[in-house]
């Protein structure tokens, strides 16, 4: 007993050791997950339930930081540690300092590599860094990248030794000081521009994989002729190699198919399989493998669900957005995805999931992703609760813009990029097209939101259409518009307005409200907060909802197929929020806004 007493004195010392080194940066608010933080223990779930595998090694925790001048050498000492993987501006990371166009980040860490990996391939993992990165393990440069808002991996076998494996990660951002994407982040936070995000703000893991092994996944279900495709891309394959794909209603094989000489699985499914939508958000199962001479060589598991995104003509030759063929009225909350203590980064599982479950609970369908990229396992909460998402491309290269033409059809000259900005954005779109393809919720695509960099509209919108034919785009949220894509967005502050209509799109109304209340101990800052209206009570703010929510209601019949109400909470000194900054505070009442809005979100149905 007194050795097992002595052993628990030691961890607790241990534990006391570890957080002694980490604390939260700064006094500014904070959500009640960052209480929850153990240094030890950062985000420990697997980070891609859409395309999954046993056996990994999750590399998040403390690693050693050092801000350099751009291109200086790496540092013999360093200036801390950063809890990775938070963001060095953020709080959550514990440094809460900035770096800028002219210094660069480095993060180094030493790991070890499980035994029975040893006949293995060695993958390292970024679910994200921003912008450029570039990787040595032990001195040896295995791999580099550019874009903030991606995953991307390296095979690191051929540089790693037995133990005490170095991993030394740079990184150069120089936010809006260059063209790249960067969405709403700035050096210089204002108004609706934030905070900066540089360096790692995902999940970094490592994972064992054999040289044949499955690298991406492209899953497409088609409910008009009950198939579902499924084209894996598999790194070290040869003709022979054989892909079998089985998809599981529970238990319950509902169907299987293979395919060799690379060649995409298509898969014959129930007549009556099981579609999904936010009623009934069913997904299938699905054990994706690899063999070789009849020997299994990879196997991950996924999953897809049967739906499908279209538009169509009503009853009174108004154009609407469909869902597996019926007229939907998609309305959900403009959501920015920011969080005072982690900043893009949510501080545990459970706060990723709140946001989504939240606007759930408040009777929506949809969530606008605005000008950001989640996480891989924040998509996946919305297939598994329902939500339609609407994905935007994050904004870049704004300075200058073309001229903003939101009440006509655009008729001034468009932004002209230079090679390599336009180069990047299309990188960088494609890239995020390609890591979200297989999530059953992403429904439209966004390129371009209130002209804020935009350029070759028609172009870029004929290509995402092109690329991915089985989702909506939007081709410009709020102007410069033209007659193009599927969708013409309107945005109009405080209350929903219609000022223009297209009889061959369906027309949406991309951004209203931004309902203001701020709420003493739970802002950004104690003054310069704003709203586009503001009120200072839960009743007050809700009877504003509501009102502009019955004005939104009785343009449907007149030609609204989709609303977007700003926002799901507040980000630094917007106050315009269904929730606080810290999540602490609902400032509505929730019951009457649910009521209103699945009035809203039922008024197609038949």
């Amino acid at each position: 007993m007194k050795k097992i007493t002595l052993l628990a004195c030691m961890w607790v010392l241990m534990l006391t050791s570890v957080f002694a080194q980490w604390k939260p940066a700064g006094d500014r608010i904070k959500t009640k997950w960052a209480e929850q933080i153990n240094p030890q223990n950062v985000l420990p779930e697997y980070p891609r339930p859409i395309m999954e595998r046993s056996d990994w090694k999750n590399l998040n925790g403390l690693w050693d930081y050092a801000i350099v001048d751009k291109g200086s050498v790496t540092p013999k000492s360093f200036d801390g540690q950063i809890l990775v993987p938070f963001a060095v501006e953020s709080s959550l990371s514990g440094v809460g300092k900035t770096a800028g166009k002219d210094k660069e980040l480095i993060y180094q860490r030493t790991f070890d590599v499980p035994s029975n990996w040893g006949n293995k391939q060695v993958l390292l993992n970024f679910g994200a860094v921003d912008w450029k990165t570039e990787v040595w393990v032990n001195n040896i440069k295995v791999g580099s990248h550019t874009g903030g808002y991606t995953s991307f991996s390296f095979d690191i076998t051929a540089a790693l030794q037995a133990k005490n494996n170095v991993l030394t990660v740079r990184v150069w951002d120089p936010t809006d000081d260059s063209t790249q994407p960067i969405g709403k982040q700035t050096n210089r936070p204002q108004g609706i521009w934030y905070t900066s995000v540089t360096g790692i703000w995902q999940t970094v893991w490592l994972e064992p994989v054999n040289k044949i092994h499955i690298a991406a996944l492209h899953t497409t279900p088609d409910i008009d002729t009950h198939r579902l495709s499924v084209k894996p891309c598999v790194a070290g394959a040869t003709p022979s190699d054989l892909v079998q794909v089985d998809v599981y209603d529970g238990k319950s094989m509902v169907a299987s198919g293979k395919s060799i000489n690379g060649e995409e699985v298509s898969l014959d499914m129930p007549e009556d399989a099981k579609l999904w939508s936010p009623e009934s958000p069913f997904l299938y199962d699905m054990k994706v493998t690899v063999r070789r001479d009849g020997k299994v060589v990879d196997e991950v598991s996924s999953y897809t669900a049967m739906r499908k995104y279209s538009i169509g003509k009503d009853e009174n030759g108004i154009v609407r957005m469909e869902l597996n063929n019926k007229p939907l009225f998609q309305y959900g909350p403009l959501d920015q995805g920011w969080w005072p203590d982690g900043l893009y980064t949510a501080p545990t599982d459970e706060a990723l999931k709140y946001d989504i479950q939240k606007t759930k609970d408040f009777g929506f369908n949809m969530i606008r992703k605005h000008i950001k990229v989640e996480p891989a396992r924040w998509y996946t909460y919305c297939d598994r609760l329902g939500m339609i998402v609407w994905q935007d491309m994050p904004s870049g290269d704004m300075n200058p813009n073309p001229k903003w033409m939101n009440h006509d059809y655009f008729t001034a000259v468009e932004k002209v990029r230079t090679p390599e900005s336009e180069s990047t954005y299309r990188k960088e779109w494609k890239e995020i097209m390609d890591c979200l393809y297989s999530y059953p919720c992403v429904g439209t695509w966004v390129p371009f939101n209130e002209a804020w960099g935009q350029f070759k509209t028609e172009e870029i919108t004929q290509w995402t259409k092109s690329y991915d034919p089985s989702r909506l785009v939007n081709p410009a949220s709020g102007g410069n518009f033209y007659h193009c894509g599927d969708i013409l967005d309107l945005h109009n502050y405080p209350q929903p307005k219609m000022y223009l209509y297209d009889g061959s799109r369906a027309t949406v109304l991309g951004e209203y409200g931004g309902i203001g209340w701020a709420i003493k101990d739970h802002v950004w800052k104690q003054d310069q907060n704003w709203g586009y209206v503001k009120f200072n009570s839960a009743k007050e703010v809700t009877d504003e909802y509501v009102k502009y929510a019955e004005m939104l209601y009785d343009m449907i019949a007149r030609g609204f197929s989709a609303g977007v109400y700003t926002q799901t909470t507040d980000v630094e000194i917007e106050v315009n929020g269904l929730m606080t900054y810290d999540r602490k505070v609902i400032k509505m009442e929730e019951d009457r806004v649910r009521s209103i809005n699945q009035k809203i979100c039922h008024s197609l149905d038949k």
